[in-house]
């Protein structure tokens, strides 16, 4: 049976994560191996609904209430979808995980506000059954991400934000790269996608 792993994928928006996923999927498929494909805030049918809310750009929140749904999101996911696939011996890649919490509410939401902070890795410490095997960071340019994500479409709650609220997020993301090196790498996403996806192949040893 194969060995299950846990990936997940972050990064600020329009990086370039659901591209990768799809071609990371195909080359899963080719090989014969057993995965899914989850997302957060997500992946279970209770966290989907909490989604909703989290990402409707007519709500307005407190910080800690978004914080509170993400993990409430979270919990439901790692129980109903992650950890079956796990202990199934499926492969799970994760459109974001707690990295994007630490980001986002914490550096996004609380930065240089260590209260948050503390909060945030204080959920995470206790309240995450299961750490990612690797996480794979895009980085790609703040404004061109924010340009991308615009000419998708209407925008969400989360990508209707200023410049610098992202730059705070990619300056958790670096924070991250640089404390956490032995799973989360950095891959640089101005590569073309067949780039991009060779070199998380290669730190995925496939």
């Amino acid at each position: 049976m194969t060995t299950s792993r846990f990936i997940t994928f972050e990064g600020t928006e329009g990086v370039g994560k659901t591209t990768l996923i799809d071609n990371l999927a195909q080359v899963l498929t080719e090989r014969k191996i057993d995965f899914i494909r989850t997302r957060e805030p997500g992946g279970s049918l209770f966290a989907e609904e909490l989604r909703k809310i989290l990402i409707n750009p007519k709500i307005t929140m407190a910080n800690d209430s978004e914080l509170l749904l993400m993990f409430a999101a979270r919990a439901d996911h790692i129980e109903q979808t992650i950890l079956p696939a796990l202990n199934s011996g499926k492969w799970v890649l994760c459109d974001r995980f707690t990295d994007s919490t630490f980001a986002y509410q914490g550096f996004g939401r609380g930065h240089g506000n260590f209260q948050m902070l503390a909060k945030v890795q204080f959920l995470i410490d206790n309240f995450v059954a299961k750490m990612p095997d690797t996480t794979i960071w895009l980085d790609f340019p703040v404004l061109d991400g924010m340009q991308r994500a615009k000419n998708r479409g209407a925008l969400d709650r989360f990508e209707q934000e200023n410049k610098a609220f992202f730059e705070r997020i990619y300056q958790g993301f670096v924070y991250l790269a640089q404390n956490q090196p032995e799973r989360f790498k950095r891959i640089d996403a101005a590569c073309d996608e067949i780039t991009v996806l060779n070199r998380v192949l290669a730190v995925l040893n496939l």
